[in-house]
């Protein structure tokens, strides 16, 4: 039985909505795509309008990237959220998130992406980044700022 579902998100776009009652610790998602190298990521990002091409993009911590842009499953429709209900869990070229409290039916579901472009942050970077996610402490970019 399938545990979600995507539908348009009141925050931003389509999101990923709870089905059923998803326990705390459950594995959710698998995000798939074509694994990429940096080099290739980093092209594929210039050749479109760069914050709506990366949207589709996880990275893999060791420089390569998920595009859920190819062969992509619902997971790409995960929303931003500096409140989150779940974390993304690598395990070699897959990546998978778990939830990290109880998520109660037809509640959207969150990861807070903490983009790093590896450049410096400036204001304006921050501003192409922007997400207003609605949480009490949201940072307002879906950059991760120190």
């Amino acid at each position: 039985m399938q545990e979600f579902f995507v539908r348009r998100s009141p925050i931003h776009g389509r999101g990923v909505f709870a089905d059923t009652i998803i326990a705390h610790a459950d594995y959710l998602l698998e995000y798939k795509g074509e694994v990429l190298s940096e080099r290739e990521a980093n092209h594929r990002v210039a050749r479109t309008k760069a914050w709506r091409a990366a949207r589709h993009f996880f990275g893999l911590g060791d420089g390569r990237a998920i595009d859920g842009t190819v062969s992509g499953n619902s997971a790409c429709w995960i929303s931003q959220s500096c409140e989150t209900n779940r974390e993304a869990e690598q395990d070699g070229d897959r990546m998978c998130t778990r939830t990290i409290e109880k998520i109660k039916l037809g509640e959207q579901t969150f990861i807070d992406y903490r983009l790093d472009t590896g450049s410096r942050t400036t204001k304006k970077l921050t501003a192409t980044y922007g997400r207003r996610c609605g949480a009490k402490n949201c940072r307002l970019t879906m950059l991760y700022v120190q």
